[in-house]
């Protein structure tokens, strides 16, 4: 629950924001909800009086390298290499079953 003794939203918001939703909450999930909401609520209005301005926003704790490299080109396979295990080609190309009746 919050911090204080008024919880910071009411069992008839969670009742509005539901009807706004077009949800059908009965009366034990309508308290539950609020409960749950109001310690949602709460725990964002700590963390928003801990956050320091100085503390640049980040994705991460540590610094985390992406692990790219250089985009440079390396020699790759030949046809004739890429098409030596194939069972069966055509034209320089993998040769696969027709299917769905194309020709």
């Amino acid at each position: 629950m919050s911090t204080d003794s008024q919880p910071t939203i009411s069992r008839e918001e969670v009742a509005h924001l539901a009807r706004l939703s077009r949800l059908a909450l009965d009366d034990a999930e309508l308290d539950r909800y609020a409960t749950q909401l109001d310690s949602i609520l709460s725990h964002v209005a700590q963390i928003s009086e801990v956050a320091a301005d100085e503390v640049p926003p980040t994705a991460h704790p540590l610094d985390v390298n992406a692990g790219l490299r250089d985009d440079v080109v390396a020699p790759g396979l030949t046809a004739e290499e890429a098409l030596s295990g194939a069972p069966r080609e055509e034209q320089e190309r993998f040769a696969v079953p027709q299917i769905l009746g194309e020709e």
